[in-house]
């Protein structure tokens, strides 16, 4: 997996306006970010995941700490390199990240939408999409973010099923990212049901979830907007299986849930309060690896 340390983070001014759960703070919260970060690799390192930790120095990409949105990899040695919405996220791209993968893994191929950008046409990759690597499916809800058009040239080009919805928060405002409202694990689902749009839709997607054979933990709006939906499924040093959120979403569940989950793997809550600032948590900041090793 990937994590950048941001050495000046801050909440994106030009991202406030269509992500609700970003949070103004009129205090330097930079030190406390780039500890956080240290925090995440120093945790997972020790769970024996293998951690690749970059550095931005640099003031001008307040959102880099969240790598996942502008690449993402997949078996059979394909990177997706993605289109953002906000002008100042578009530099968060990084040809070294690109040249460790191949570097380090096998990469056979590199898809670049990023030009679609003067189109105004944006994926923000596993933010815009939670995407089910065992039974090929794309979830996106639809957003200034999430593009359903670019989702369906990504679903057929990389082999999934786009399974494209709106969803909004309980003031009616549409959620910005996915992986904010939903998280996909190998037998369990956090999903905020209530927030997709439509009865029947949110029937039909709860219906294919449960199809799959996952076990689905409904979230309720408030442990939503608390990250609940923002996790991880991680494996450490043996091959087990780790569920890895903030502990922001943890404090949310509730212990029924909580023991559901942990019947499917351990869950490690990690403190990632000062990135939560920005309007993601532990998910976000996470680029996972799905490539062969070198």
């Amino acid at each position: 997996m990937v994590l950048i340390r941001p050495h000046h983070f801050r909440p994106n001014p030009q991202t406030a306006a269509d992500n609700t759960f970003q949070r103004e703070t009129d205090h330097d919260v930079s030190r406390a970010a780039f500890e956080a970060s240290t925090r995440v690799a120093d945790v997972l390192r020790g769970e024996g995941v293998r951690v690749h930790l970059f550095e931005d120095a640099g003031e001008s990409h307040p959102d880099s700490v969240f790598p996942n949105n502008w690449f993402s990899t997949h078996a059979g040695g394909r990177v997706a390199i993605y289109p953002m919405y906000a002008p100042n996220r578009r530099g968060e791209r990084r040809a070294d990240i690109v040249e460790m993968l191949k570097r380090e893994y096998r990469v056979q191929e590199v898809i670049d939408y990023s030009g679609l950008e003067l189109d105004g046409l944006f994926l923000e990759g596993t933010g815009a999409m939670v995407l089910d690597h065992v039974s090929r499916i794309a979830y996106a809800v639809r957003s200034h973010r999430c593009d359903p058009v670019l989702v369906e040239r990504f679903c057929t080009v990389f082999g999934y099923e786009p399974v494209v919805f709106d969803a909004a928060d309980a003031d009616g405002v549409p959620v910005y990212h996915t992986n904010v409202m939903m998280c996909i694990g190998t037998d369990i689902a956090l999903v905020g049901l209530d927030a997709i749009v439509g009865d029947a839709r949110r029937a039909e997607i709860a219906r294919r979830i449960r199809d799959t054979g996952r076990v689905l933990v409904d979230l309720s709006a408030e442990q939503v907007a608390s990250f609940a939906g923002n996790a991880i499924e991680l494996r450490d040093a043996d091959g087990e299986r780790i569920l890895v959120l903030s502990e922001t979403a943890h404090r949310s569940l509730s212990g029924e849930q909580l023991a559901t989950l942990s019947a499917s793997c351990r869950v490690l809550p990690i403190d990632v309060s000062p990135i939560e600032l920005a309007g993601g948590s532990v998910r976000c900041m996470i680029a996972g690896i799905h490539l062969d090793p070198r």
